[in-house]
């Protein structure tokens, strides 16, 4: 493999901590010259923040090795709604920034009638009048985009926090609509991981902890995949299976004695 690209939550870091192991794999694969990309599912924070983090946690990176669904949602909604759409947000001050800058409009929560699209992210200020307003709008018609699917965010002390599928489920469920989604598994995010390294699906591999968004994703494009599952268990999709990021270092210099 020439290059490979990490999923950030559950593999990297949880919340704030670094996985044990991680550093030292990410370094092993610099020192070997191997390119590297992290593509994470995120729909609070766009590439600067994360690369931010990476480097708050002591992980070298640019922002061009960052990808989160954020960098490609205007585009999407370019092709799927139309240009300058009008887009009701549910999610981060990111999240709309994203719409902003890719030339669409943000719709009041009171007017949300007026939306051609409804972007629904992970939204700590979640409320039953924001499900209201997303619910109705995408019942009358409007697009319904999401960043991803996965119902919980890792984060310290082997817990989680509720994802944004667990918002977007509910918003689906009033509407009667299921969304389209932006980010993992769908390929767009890992091709344009792909361009940016200058390699082909089988020169490179994907390393996450989520079954449905990460390895699925991976095998979709042609890319090895490989579940870090730190509780064992088989999967039946990725190419191989490492219980920590340690043992994923002893497999990769295994293979490059």
């Amino acid at each position: 493999m020439r290059g490979f690209i990490f999923d950030l939550d559950g593999c990297v870091w949880t919340g704030d901590v670094l996985m044990p192991g991680a550093a030292d794999v990410l370094a092993l694969l610099r020192g070997q010259g191997r390119a590297l990309t992290f593509l994470t599912n995120n729909s609070r924070a766009r590439a600067a923040t994360m690369q931010a983090k990476l480097e708050r946690l002591g992980i070298q990176a640019v922002v061009n090795e960052v990808l989160t669904p954020l960098e490609i949602l205007g585009r999407v909604l370019d092709t799927h709604v139309g240009p300058a759409s009008r887009v009701l947000a549910i999610g981060g001050p990111e999240l709309e920034g994203a719409v902003v800058d890719g030339s669409h409009s943000l719709v009041p929560m009171d007017r949300y009638r007026e939306a051609q699209a409804v972007v629904v992210g992970n939204d700590f200020d979640f409320s039953y009048e924001r499900l209201t307003a997303a619910s109705r709008a995408v019942a009358g018609g409007a697009a319904f985009l999401t960043p991803n699917l996965d119902p919980r965010l890792p984060v310290e002390g082997d817990d989680f926090l509720p994802g944004c599928g667990a918002i977007v489920e509910a918003v689906a469920a009033a509407a009667g609509v299921r969304p389209l989604v932006v980010g993992k598994p769908e390929p767009p995010l890992f091709e344009l991981a792909l361009a940016r390294m200058g390699l082909t699906a089988e020169d490179a591999a994907m390393v996450g902890d989520s079954v449905n968004s990460d390895i699925r994703g991976a095998r979709r494009v042609g890319l090895t995949a490989v579940f870090l599952a730190p509780k064992g268990g088989l999967d039946g999709v990725a190419h191989y299976m490492v219980k920590s990021m340690s043992q994923l270092r002893r497999l990769l210099e295994t293979y490059t004695r």
